[in-house]
Formats: structure tokens, sequence, C-alpha cells
């Protein structure tokens, strides 16, 4: 296996990259905004949808690719519809 010698930058973010983390990080506030409107911690929160706490916070960051089954369940325990999650989101 051959190795390629790091040259010390970055690649450059990609246009798609950019959105993405830009939709990611939208859904995280909302999701955020949502949970602290039922009184929740982040810890309590977490443990009611069965994902661990490290993971909620990435997913409200904006950190991570949450799947879609994920945001099914964060919506439902939050009452709220994947429509209204991505409400305005283009």
């Amino acid at each position: 296996m051959v190795r390629r010698k790091s040259t010390g930058t970055k690649t450059p973010k990609l246009p798609a990259d950019i959105r993405r983390q830009a939709v990611q990080k939208e859904l995280g506030k909302r999701i955020v905004a949502w949970r602290l409107d039922k009184h929740l911690s982040q810890e309590a929160f977490a443990d009611i949808c069965g994902i661990h706490r490290s993971h909620m916070g990435q997913v409200e960051r904006g950190e991570t690719n949450v799947t879609l089954g994920t945001l099914v369940t964060i919506t439902v325990w939050l009452e709220q519809s994947l429509s209204q999650l991505f409400d305005g989101i283009e």
C-alpha cells in the first residue's frame, strides 16, 4: 500500500457539502428549540428517543448527517411533523 504524503492543505468544500452543513445546522436549531419548549434536557430527550446523548448533541449542533429514521423518532417525540422540521429549508 502506497501512502501519499500530506501537503498540509485542506481540500476545498464543494457547494453540496456547504449546503448540507447549512441544512444540518438549521435542523439542529429547530430540534433544540422544540426540545426546550418541552422543558427537556438534551440528555433526557436523548434517553426518550433511544439515542446516545453524544449523538443527540451532534444532531443538535448540525455536526452529523442524521438518518431519516432518527429524524422520524425525534419529530414523533417532539409532536412535530417532518414537514414542519423541513419547512422553509431549501
